[in-house]
């Protein structure tokens, strides 16, 4: 019996729901660089709670900081607070499915930083380029987007972008660290939400209560998002190994998708189905043919 299985759904489901927990908090007015203040504060709250419980210490070195902070800017303050703002002019159907455009930029950040992906090889460039169509075929190019449409699609895929970007640069200079992942999450929420209180009082206002369908809206989706996922996403790693764990990629579209026409009632085009399925085909195709673990076993970085 695959005993992770419960948790690869239960991992896939959650990150799969983020995306209409999103656009319940936008929808109250929630403005996006406070929807990504709550989601960090509460995630870095989640994760240091459960770090005391495990007796870890928080490190002194200022180079883990300092790395921890950069990867912060690219894997959540600055793309949570584009997903955010995305959701503000796209449902969050059209948001999940360019979320799941993720390993393609990270396979394009990798050829272009890391010396042994130079070489993608021709199955890997033809993965990259059906994900190019597969995101065209999503946004419906032949009959045109409402300005509003088009820059919030692009918002959400400029968010995939740095989260490409962030994983190339968390492999390179945190893959190999010492520290747990549940410690290096730690650090690298933490910085984020300091990041984002630094700017958000300022370009966005004090906070508001926005009701409480978004208040309990946006503690699910620090708490358990961006806090409990991280840890369900480790257990993933160890279990059953980061083959499987990077799986959630494909299911994480199906439950953005299913939820956001459940509960939201947004509409589902036959060109988001087909859409999301080539970009689907296409993280298939960037695969390499012997997928393997290529940070220590217990290390792998989540995002």
């Amino acid at each position: 019996m695959r005993r992770w299985l419960p948790g690869f759904v239960a991992l896939s489901a959650i990150w799969g729901g983020s995306f209409a927990l999103i656009k319940v908090a936008v929808e109250a007015g929630v403005p996006p660089l406070w929807v990504a203040l709550w989601r960090c504060l509460l995630g870095a709250g989640t994760l240091w709670a459960v770090l005391l419980l495990r007796g870890e210490r928080a490190p002194r070195d200022r180079v883990l900081w300092g790395h921890s902070a950069v990867v912060a800017v690219l894997l959540n303050s600055v793309p949570f607070t584009l997903f955010s703002f995305g959701e503000t002019r796209v449902s969050s159907v059209l948001a999940g499915v360019m979320n799941a455009t993720t390993p393609l930029f990270t396979l394009l950040f990798a050829v272009l930083t890391v010396p042994e992906e130079r070489r993608p090889g021709a199955r890997r460039l033809a993965g990259l380029g059906l994900g190019f169509v597969g995101v065209l075929t999503v946004l419906g190019v032949w009959r045109g987007l409402g300005a509003g449409a088009t820059v919030g699609a692009l918002a959400c895929l400029a968010a995939a972008c740095c989260y490409g970007a962030g994983f190339a640069y968390l492999r390179r200079f945190l893959s190999g660290r010492p520290e747990s992942v549940t410690t290096l999450s730690a650090l690298q929420i933490t910085c984020a939400a300091v990041e984002l209180a630094l700017v958000a009082p300022f370009a966005a206002g004090l906070p508001r209560w926005p009701g409480a369908a978004a208040a309990a809206a946006l503690l699910v989706l620090g708490a358990l998002g961006t806090g409990v996922a991280y840890l369900l996403n480790l257990a993933l790693v160890r279990g059953a190994g980061t083959t499987v764990a990077s799986a959630v990629t494909y299911v994480t579209p199906l439950w953005s998708t299913a939820l956001g026409a459940a509960f939201l009632a947004e509409p589902v085009g036959w060109n988001a189905l087909a859409g999301g399925a080539l970009v689907v085909a296409a993280v298939a195709l960037t695969r390499p043919r012997a997928a393997r673990a290529r940070a220590p076993k217990g290390r792998q970085p989540v995002g």
